[in-house]
């Protein structure tokens, strides 16, 4: 749970261990390519396993972009591609072990949209958390972070 004297401290946040990278900047390097936050998205949260099916999910998405960013995510090991052996067009793809570490990650994004973004996100505008809109759902779409999900939410929710 965040503090108000928490969000005002004037220390810098430094890591107890130098990086040689920035993981912020290394993360960007799949998570930041056009599509490849939705892709996940549809393949996580809404259980889309097929091509055709997270194509016409997705207005505006490109087959062409979306075969690189399947592509991507499975050389990255987020997402695992499934072929049928008796029919080689019968594809279907799944998140992996290390495809799953990342809910928390489009979780995050859910979480802040829901409050910060309820105007565009929500016919009536009002800002909601996780438990309101995925009640009983907060373990798989949190991971290990479900303690988070669970405490009190720093802004009003009415």
């Amino acid at each position: 749970m965040r503090r108000d004297s928490d969000l005002e401290a004037t220390e810098p946040i430094i890591p107890r261990v130098m990086f040689t990278s920035c993981p912020i900047r290394e993360s960007l390097g799949v998570f930041g390519r056009k599509w490849a936050l939705l892709v996940l998205r549809d393949i996580a949260f809404l259980k889309i396993d097929r091509f055709s099916k997270i194509l016409a999910n997705n207005p505006g998405l490109t087959p062409r972009v979306l075969s690189m960013r399947l592509r991507d995510l499975v050389r990255e090991g987020l997402v695992e591609r499934l072929g049928n052996a008796q029919d080689r067009l019968d594809v279907k793809y799944r998140l992996t072990e290390k495809g799953r570490d990342c809910m928390p990650i489009l979780t995050a994004f859910i979480q802040y949209g829901m409050l910060y973004r309820a105007e565009r996100v929500f016919f009536d505008k009002r800002p909601r958390n996780l438990n309101q809109v995925f009640p009983g759902k907060q373990k798989p779409m949190l991971g290990q972070l479900v303690a988070y999900a669970v405490s009190k939410p720093s802004k009003q929710i009415n």
